[in-house]
């Protein structure tokens, strides 16, 4: 005859215990950081991508202003000229206004506007002082470079 020993069921309950919780929340912690490092780069270049578009609407409002007036507004006149009418000489034969504002680069610096531009001297030039928000540094970003 055979003895039937009774099989004895151990219970665990559902569910993760502390320490495997802490290793979850270190490696997710991990990843979290490693992210971040990787992303910190991205709001510069958004900034750079700013000035490039800004640049390009310009050239557009210039030209148009150009078409009208004749020629480029001078340096003294400079972003002024595509907003309010110029008083100084050369005042242009006809005048639109071409933007109702002008946009501050993304730094919250105004926008340089020169004519004759440093490098071409038949076309304008238009600068963002760039990071630093100082004129003349290495930071600093011309419609001009290439």
């Amino acid at each position: 005859m055979k003895i039937h020993q009774p099989t004895v069921k151990i219970r665990r309950r559902g569910g993760f215990t502390l320490l495997e919780m802490v290793i979850v929340l270190g490696i997710i912690a991990m990843i979290l950081g490693g992210a971040i490092f990787a992303m910190r780069g991205i709001g510069d270049a958004a900034k750079l991508r700013q000035v490039e578009s800004d640049f390009k609407s310009f050239q557009s409002a210039f030209a148009m202003y150009k078409l009208n007036a004749g020629n480029y507004p001078t340096s003294q006149q400079g972003f002024k000229a595509l907003v309010e009418k110029p008083s100084s000489t050369p005042v242009p034969r006809r005048w639109v206004q071409v933007m109702s504002k002008i946009p501050l680069d993304p730094w919250d610096q105004d926008y340089i506007y020169r004519f004759p531009g440093k490098k071409r001297a038949n076309e304008f030039e238009m600068i963002s002082k760039g990071p630093d928000g100082q004129e003349n540094t290495g930071d600093d970003l011309s419609s001009q470079d290439e």
